[in-house]
């Protein structure tokens, strides 16, 4: 694998995550130059089949109105080359074991690879924020949580998979948002079906742009999804405070309509079965990476090329029939790029269970997100396969890997995905009136639920 040659000395210097944190005003300097004010590297690759970072893209669509489905920026566009099994030997350095899995499995799987655009942007003030946490911003909680973090990426020249892991916890989405969600299942046999339908609302306070780190209150994320559909569900609700750290407790609910009553989930969590997706999912896997890790312990490989899912919004405005084939995602719908991703390794930690006990996961080096996400069996088979399909999102701005999100069981040959808007009412927008964090109360959950 090919090491980004910033990060070789990094590499070498790997020790304890509690021993990580801040870096030194010489090295945050970098963010101003060299890197781009996340921490990426600004510059093309060698041969300029990833280009350099020129800003993003920042600026909404002309005739876009909040809460469409926002059009490709690059409709007019044609592949530059196909990949699957018949050539996937020429490409085997920048594709991640999942997708050669599905390659193997299914001779019409393919990937059709496009020109790469690195659209991802955000704010001023988070770059600002971003650039504050570099020199301010240390790992706590055996290298879970994070202190001295606040409206921006809190390790933007990560040490450790412990840092990579915790920028994609704090990634730039938006503030306030709203959004029509559903999750479909297709079964091994392909047959698809509507697992669950609903309302998904999010609040971020850690980048509240009026907040501040010493207002800050320690929950990085409020999260609420309200089911509609189907009517067996309707009413069901389920609702999470994400902590930044174990100094503030996290919170987990749900409400269900036979009892009529707001319950705290603990157990919805790790490799529990993710009732959203009919059990397919699990869910440690939402959102691509959803409550502790803590079972885990994580390792930085390094960086390198990947093929990967990005600026999807075609497959994102596309009718479910013509995106969910009976074995797989439309390839003639996916648009794939070549990014450097973060590569880090988890692997279970001595005394723990789950049923995935090996991972990797690849992290988007412009956003911080997750954007892939292989899973091995405790006899070392490669059984589970995530993806993102990434969304520009230039009104915000950004890029975001938390909607339109699923994965592929490679031994039963199911998949699912999950937070997708298609031909519903909302895609992922800013809420006219910001939430608050009374809109994410028990009481606030209970009295949805009955009405």
């Amino acid at each position: 694998m090919k090491i980004s040659y910033l990060y070789v000395s990094m590499l070498a210097a790997l020790a304890s995550p509690l021993t990580h944190g801040a870096v030194t005003a010489d090295e945050a300097a970098k963010l101003k130059t060299s890197l781009t004010p996340m921490g990426a590297e600004r510059a093309a690759n060698k041969d300029g089949t990833i280009p350099a970072w020129d800003g993003g893209v920042t600026r909404a669509p002309a005739g876009y109105k909040s809460g469409e489905p926002r059009p490709d920026p690059y409709a007019g566009e044609k592949p530059l080359y196909a990949i699957s099994a018949k050539n996937m030997a020429q490409y085997g350095d920048k594709l991640n074991d999942g997708v050669k899995a599905l390659m193997k499995k299914y001779p019409d799987f393919r990937i059709d690879v496009y020109p790469t655009h690195r659209t991802a942007a955000a704010p001023q003030w988070v770059y600002d924020n971003t650039f504050k946490n570099a020199t301010q911003a240390k790992l706590v909680d055996a290298g879970h949580g994070t202190e001295g973090a606040y409206g921006g990426i809190p390790f933007p020249l990560p040490k450790d998979g412990y840092e990579v892991i915790q920028n994609h916890r704090l990634a730039w989405l938006g503030f306030s948002i709203t959004s029509s969600s559903s999750a479909w299942v297709v079964t091994a046999d392909g047959k698809r079906s509507l697992a669950s339908a609903g309302l998904e609302r999010i609040l971020r306070p850690y980048y509240d742009p009026k907040g501040s780190l010493d207002s800050f209150k320690g929950y990085y994320a409020y999260s609420k999804f309200y089911t509609t559909d189907p009517g067996s569900r309707a009413g069901e609700s389920i609702m999470e405070h994400a902590a930044i750290n174990n100094q503030t407790a996290r919170g987990l609910w749900q409400y269900l309509v036979g009892q009529r009553r707001v319950r705290k989930g603990p157990s919805v969590a790790y490799d529990t079965p993710d009732a959203v997706t009919s059990g397919l999912g699990l869910v440690d896997e939402a959102f691509m990476l959803f409550g502790p890790l803590d079972k885990h312990e994580l390792k930085l490989i390094g960086k390198k090329e990947l093929y990967i899912p990005y600026n999807n919004n075609r497959a994102a405005g596309a009718k479910i029939a013509d995106l969910m084939l009976p074995k797989m995602l439309n390839p003639s719908l996916i648009r794939w790029e070549l990014h450097r991703v973060w590569e880090v390794e988890a692997t279970l930690a001595q005394g723990k269970r789950h049923v995935v006990p090996k991972r990797k996961y690849y992290v988007d080096e412009d956003t911080w997100q997750i954007v892939a996400i292989d899973g091995w069996d405790a006899s070392g088979e490669l059984v589970r396969t995530n993806y993102t399909l990434t969304l520009l999102a230039s009104d915000l701005p950004a890029v975001i890997s938390n909607s339109h999100w699923g994965g592929y069981d490679l031994r039963t040959g199911a998949y699912y995905i999950n937070m997708a808007s298609n031909e519903l009412s909302i895609q992922y927008k800013p809420t006219s009136t910001p939430l608050t964090p009374a809109d994410f109360s028990p009481e606030a959950l209970a009295n949805e639920g009955a009405r």
